[in-house]
């Protein structure tokens, strides 16, 4: 299996025909560290990656989506601030995953000796709880029990006027995207209820 990379630079106005993430990918120092991250804190199972690829990583999958590792050892050098007394800020830049007993992952990470921090949201009575805690590279990780405020679109394509005046005759079809996306949210939402 060879990897190609090819760049488009024409932009269509249409939205790309998108289905669900697939993986995040993460540069980081220690492949083998972070792997024991990955799989003994947050549960991800190492999975086969191409033996084409001429570098060291590592690919895990869990709870839907992929975790690609890259290892470089100069990620220093790309952030300054990637080092175990960077500040845990719960409005940086993070990856969230939803759990199912937020006081137990906070007592297993204050068995593993990691540091966190927690906040919390509140919407309509409804209480989210988070957990904010950073892999060995920096990287912000939360955990939450979000299920608990619904996922209420801001406005539903078959509502969505045709040009400037609703017309009762002609009412907007949804494309073929915003079906997958509503029906695949219908199906999310149906799952948070169990």
């Amino acid at each position: 299996m060879k990897m190609e990379i090819e760049e488009v630079g024409n932009c269509q106005a249409q939205h790309l025909p998108l289905l669900s993430l697939n993986h995040v990918s993460l540069l980081c120092r220690s492949v083998w560290e972070s792997m024991r991250f990955y799989e003994d804190v947050l549960g991800f199972v190492p999975i086969k990656r191409p033996s084409s690829f001429n570098f060291t990583g590592a690919w895990f999958y869990n709870y839907g989506v992929g975790i690609h590792l890259i290892e470089n050892p100069h990620i220093d050098e790309f952030d300054t601030c990637v080092n175990e007394f960077r500040p845990i800020n719960p409005k940086d830049n993070h990856i969230s995953f939803q759990c199912t007993d937020v006081e137990l992952v906070k007592k297993r990470l204050e068995e593993k000796g990691m540091r966190y921090v927690t906040a919390v949201v509140e919407e309509g009575g409804a209480k989210v709880d988070q957990v904010f805690f950073h892999d060995p590279d920096g990287y912000m990780i939360e955990l939450c029990n979000c299920e608990n405020i619904p996922i209420i679109p801001i406005s539903s394509c078959s509502l969505k006027p045709r040009g400037n005046s609703f017309k009762k005759t002609a009412p907007y079809k949804c494309g073929f995207m915003e079906n997958v996306m509503m029906e695949s949210l219908s199906t999310d939402m149906i799952n948070f209820s169990f």
